[in-house]
């Protein structure tokens, strides 16, 4: 029987996620499995992985074969280096504390990096942000000022008009004045 360590899919079109199972390679995708040692989803910045590591150690010592995306997980998380380091210990090249701490140096690296990345991630979406607002903020001044603008026109030409209104009657008063003392 060959063993397989594979994703399961689940989820809902166009937001998947996916288990990771170890699974007989004749079973179906989505079907029958042996075990599940973790999950994946990437729809979160950085993807969600939990796995359990040990586990899967386990299963890739026992002749499991990993599918190409569940190799790059199963890299990503250090079990395909655990499993080097072990083979080197197993043949004497280096002592299990020399892989030990290779490791460790290893995934603190690997920790750090992922920090690094989410914290560029939030810096970026409060620089986002902040420019939303400042193109607002602009928006917002221009449409006061025009508003500003039409209102000082729109004040303006009514004083035009009231000054025309008055000098209108102050000449109709004149006009009305002569008109009766010529017909006298």
């Amino acid at each position: 029987m060959a063993v397989k360590i594979r994703l399961q899919r689940h989820g809902k079109k166009n937001f998947a996620f996916f288990h990771i199972v170890v699974a007989d390679s004749r079973a179906p995708r989505d079907g029958r499995y042996i075990e599940q040692i973790g999950s994946y989803n990437p729809n979160t910045n950085p993807a969600t992985i939990v796995l359990d590591s040990e586990r899967a150690l386990a299963w890739l010592n026992v002749g499991a074969q990993p599918t190409l995306t569940t190799r790059r997980i199963l890299s990503y998380e250090g079990v395909l280096l655990r499993k080097h380091l072990q083979g080197g210990v197993a043949k004497g090249a280096l002592t299990q504390e020399q892989a030990d701490k290779k490791f460790a140096d290893w995934k603190a690296e690997q920790d750090a990096k992922i920090a690094a990345k989410k914290q560029g991630l939030s810096k970026a979406a409060v620089e986002a942000k902040k420019a939303a607002h400042d193109a607002e903020v602009k928006v917002n001044e221009a449409r006061a000022e025009a508003i500003a603008k039409k209102k000082a026109e729109a004040e303006e030409a009514a004083r035009k008009a009231a000054e025309e209104a008055a000098a209108e009657a102050t000449e109709a008063p004149a006009e009305a004045a002569e008109a009766p003392a010529e017909e006298a």
